[in-house]
């Protein structure tokens, strides 16, 4: 009976305490300004996001490379193939620019930020710009490794200076204002509209040895530095729009207390800084999903346009249009379109749900959950992520969980964790996959 008590005790903390990490208290300068908001140029671009480029000869191979394909949900051995389909199709698009919010490497390997570059010269090669921002795993960090066997062995990362470098001719470069705390610039991408390219990673408080930190936050250096460009603009009555890679806000409810590593740290008072400005859009990565959320904060609003992984199935892109200031978005999915004929396309959406159920089951192990239980469960997470992952989820195409089937401990942790199953399935407003937003 102790060890029972235990065992609930510690869910009921882990529920209450996930990820409860203590903020830096932060001072915003809001803009109580109401002059009229500026409008967009019309323009064209395209949105990729979580490309985390992988050079197969790092390993391929062996118990320690399976193991941390079996962790994770990326489709590491055809990033790069991914990643060229992607490219291709959007030179073949009329698009301007292209948008990159974030992990464009494995574990942040020089040798695949060095492909990553030359893979996305292709597009400025042809004339359409491109801009990146950094995501966790991407600058200092400690994961960068190769798989020989069952080993994993160091290789080399990149610091925050090579990161600039190397993605110099995306952004940096030619950046209008950049941030000394962070990898945050600012680019104009094209009259009177400029990019506010966020960085928020924590990639200098990365140690060797232990696991690249996911959650993301900023500073107030950076705050005060994001709110003058803001005021400038403001003043310049020039529209900015916004690009980082973790989200501004939560995409499902309960989000923030399952994995709140996925979003900015003080989110609420973050986007509320921004819409003020008349930032009225801002494009994400991370999460691996496919979803569009929005806040109102009075007459101000915000959207946050996440942008689901390039290598994690259904392998997502956005084509953005703005005319007359509306913003029409529209995805195109890729994975069945990489090898047409074949069973990729099958075979990748399985792998997705399994990996998400071999993590589920991992979780309610813990929890001593029987595995006839674990099975029932897991699977139920399985389809419910899937469904995020692909964005507009259809509640009607949830299949119930026959809790008939659980015993009593199986249905006690599925009622503490139904909120996640719930959550995901509900899709919150507005439409995730093609969708016009009046900028006005």
């Amino acid at each position: 009976m102790k060890i029972l008590l235990k065992i609930i005790i510690s869910i009921i903390l882990a529920a209450v305490i996930t990820g409860c990490e203590k903020e830096q208290k932060l001072s915003y300068d809001f803009n109580t300004d109401m002059q009229t908001p500026p409008v967009y140029p019309d323009i064209s671009f395209a949105v990729i996001s979580d490309i985390h480029v992988y050079n197969p000869e790092l390993g391929s191979s062996g118990a320690a490379f399976e193991k941390v394909m079996l962790s994770d949900r990326k489709l590491l051995l055809d990033s790069i193939d991914l990643l060229d389909f992607a490219i291709n199709e959007i030179l073949a698009a009329d698009v301007s620019f292209v948008l990159v919010a974030g992990d464009l490497s494995k574990d942040g390997e020089l040798v695949n930020h060095n492909i990553a570059a030359e893979k996305l010269s292709k597009f400025t090669d042809k004339g359409i710009r491109v801009f990146v921002v950094p995501g966790n795993h991407d600058v200092n960090c400690p994961d960068a490794v190769s798989f020989d066997g069952d080993k994993s062995v160091p290789v080399p990362s990149v610091s925050r200076e090579e990161f600039a470098r190397i993605y110099g001719d995306f952004g940096y470069n030619d950046a209008i204002k950049r941030d000394s705390n962070s990898l945050s610039y600012v680019s104009e991408i094209a009259p009177d509209l400029w990019l506010l390219a966020l960085d928020v990673t924590r990639h200098m408080e990365n140690v060797p040895d232990k696991h690249a930190i996911v959650s993301g936050k900023t500073n107030q250096k950076t705050i005060d530095w994001i709110a003058s460009a803001l005021r400038e603009a403001s003043d310049k009555n020039i529209a900015v729009m916004a690009m980082m890679h973790h989200g501004f806000m939560e995409h499902w409810d309960g989000q923030a207390k399952l994995h709140p590593a996925y979003i900015v740290q003080d989110f609420g008072n973050f986007t509320k800084f921004l819409a003020s400005w008349n930032v009225r859009a801002g494009f994400t990565g991370h999460y691996h999903s496919h979803d569009i959320t929005r806040a109102d904060f009075g007459n101000k609003y915000f959207y946050d346009i996440e942008t689901g992984s390039l290598i994690t199935a259904p392998c997502p892109m956005r084509y953005v249009q703005i005319n007359g200031n509306v913003m029409n978005i529209r995805s195109d999915f890729i994975v069945d379109k990489l090898r047409p004929g074949t069973d990729f396309a099958a075979k990748a959406q399985a792998f997705v749900k399994q990996t998400v159920m071999l993590e589920a089951a991992s979780t309610l192990r813990k929890y001593k959950v029987s595995e006839k239980n674990i099975a029932i469960i897991a699977d139920a997470v399985g389809n419910a992520f899937c469904a995020h992952y692909s964005g507009d989820e259809n509640p009607e195409m949830r299949q119930p969980v026959n809790k008939s089937e659980l015993g009593f401990w199986g249905r006690f942790v599925l009622s503490m964790q139904q909120y996640v199953l719930d959550g995901l399935w509900k899709d919150i407003s507005p439409q995730d996959v093609n969708i016009s937003i009046n900028l006005n």
